[in-house]
């Protein structure tokens, strides 16, 4: 197989326009309509070639841009032909390792296809099976999909991938990773040999160089802000703390404003985690592989409207969730290799706009830290601290914000309801649920008189015992 080589580790050339690229003109107004008119650089770089049919690896790190890099040929190619699609024979297929990036990339795509009068269909586990059988009788030209279901689908003869005229694989390098190659390369068998294949990934590792040998023609390379590319609007900062300041050092940061994605290794973890927050008054829901989809699907949107403030998630989240202006990563509990570190680090500072990245981490842990940076290219700040400390107000800047903790815990699938009458400012909350009470007191910031704290304390309290009398009034009427 022979490989054409366009190494492109800088900016291309501006590119003023979609038009210019190559996408035809419906397509080029539909995306202006959506708000979409300059080119990232992934997308400057390999649309000239997916468009002309080549098959295509594009690399590019998390947040680069990557989906409408291949949707736009999916849909130009598809756009270009008169054929209808036909019951269990859809025209194109995309393969996503997550249920989450399935349903963002067919959201993303869902208004472009309605323009050019094409239907697309998600495709995973976890929801019903009954719905998408039925769509795919119906017949559409796209499915988006995750491995296992759409195999699940092919085995019992709803689908049939044959009159598949366009193949993409996203995040190929995280389905390998997952374990997903062999179910992978049973899909990719029963598509046309002669159909395009496009592959994206943020590495180009040993597993994904298995999938471009078997399934890729004479593919072209294009290489734009690898995984190991710095991300000068991206700040990295290592904190390093005593084990009883990482519940209080992380209820300061959430508590700023902004949306705020918390990290943690484990589901029973990030479980725990969302109730301390939510009961030290944090607006917080959790996103981990024990929610079923529904549960999941609530509190990704909730996240995503600003119902809740605070994500709390597993490395599930760190592929494909794309939430607008996420301005704090916090990883609470430092993931164990370095491409997991970058891929979560990868939901802020998305697309050109900036943000900030924070790793608590303890004694225990600071060697491994060091070196998990280290590998992932990454030059990070170290400030020993704890609660109370100056910097988190110049991490996580602006005043800290409180609803009143809810008089009986609610469940940590749902978001906990803003209140007017339930906001508490200027007071940090600590919660003693599951770690001891730090020496110093978190709301005695620097400067601050004794009397002068001690009538903030008055305050708040005047204003959580308001609130809960003007919450008892409203349930008595």
């Amino acid at each position: 197989m022979s490989v054409t080589r366009v190494h492109q580790t800088s900016r291309p050339p501006a590119t003023s326009s979609f038009a210019e690229l190559g996408v035809p003109s419906a397509l080029a107004r539909a995306l202006k309509e959506q708000g979409i008119e300059t080119p990232f650089p992934i997308q400057a770089a390999t649309l000239p070639s997916s468009l002309a049919g080549r098959d295509v690896l594009g690399r590019g790190r998390t947040g680069s841009g990557k989906t409408y890099a291949f949707v736009l040929p999916v849909l130009a190619r598809l756009a270009a032909s008169t054929a209808s699609p036909r019951p269990g024979r859809p025209r194109a297929l995309i393969l996503a390792p997550t249920r989450e990036l399935a349903s963002q990339i067919e959201a993303a795509m869902a208004p472009l296809a309605k323009a050019l009068s094409l239907r697309t269909l998600a495709v995973f586990g976890g929801v019903g099976a009954g719905r998408q059988i039925s769509a795919l009788r119906t017949g559409v030209d796209i499915v988006v999909a995750c491995p296992g279901r759409l195999a699940d689908h092919l085995e019992s003869g709803h689908v049939r991938l044959d009159a598949v005229e366009i193949t993409v694989l996203d995040e190929a390098d995280h389905m390998a990773d997952l374990g997903f190659l062999p179910a992978v390369q049973r899909l990719l068998a029963k598509t046309p040999a002669t159909g395009q294949r496009l592959l994206f990934s943020a590495t180009l590792d040993a597993g994904v160089d298995v999938l471009v040998r078997r399934f890729m023609t004479n593919p072209v390379i294009h290489s734009v802000d690898s995984d190991r590319s710095p991300v000068a609007a991206m700040k990295h900062h290592l904190l390093h703390l005593r084990t009883d300041q990482r519940l209080p050092v992380l209820i300061d940061l959430a508590s700023a404003p902004g949306r705020t994605l918390v990290f943690t290794r484990t589901k029973h973890r990030a479980k725990a985690l969302t109730r301390q927050l939510v009961a030290s008054g944090v607006p917080a829901v959790e996103l981990h592989g024990n929610l079923g989809q529904s549960a999941r699907t609530r509190n990704l949107d909730a996240f995503s409207t600003g119902t809740a403030t605070v994500l709390v998630a597993t490395d599930i989240a760190a592929r494909g969730i794309h939430v607008d202006d996420v301005t704090l990563v916090i990883h609470a509990d430092p993931p164990v290799e370095h491409k997991a570190y970058l891929h979560r680090s990868g939901r802020t500072a998305r697309a050109g706009a900036t943000g900030t990245v924070v790793t608590l981490m303890t004694d225990e842990q600071l060697t491994d830290v060091r070196d998990l940076t280290r590998k992932a290219g990454i030059k990070a700040t170290i400030t020993k601290l704890g609660a109370g400390h100056p910097l988190l107000a110049e991490l996580a800047p602006g005043e800290r914000s409180f609803t009143a903790p809810p008089a009986k815990q609610r469940s940590a699938n749902r978001p906990p309801r803003r209140s007017g009458g339930g906001k508490l400012t200027k007071r940090r909350v600590l919660s003693a649920q599951a770690e001891p009470k730090p020496e110093a007191k978190p709301d005695a910031r620097r400067g601050q008189s004794a009397a002068h704290v001690a009538s903030n304390r008055r305050s708040s309290a005047a204003s959580s015992s308001a609130a809960t009398r003007a919450g008892a009034r409203r349930r008595s009427r």
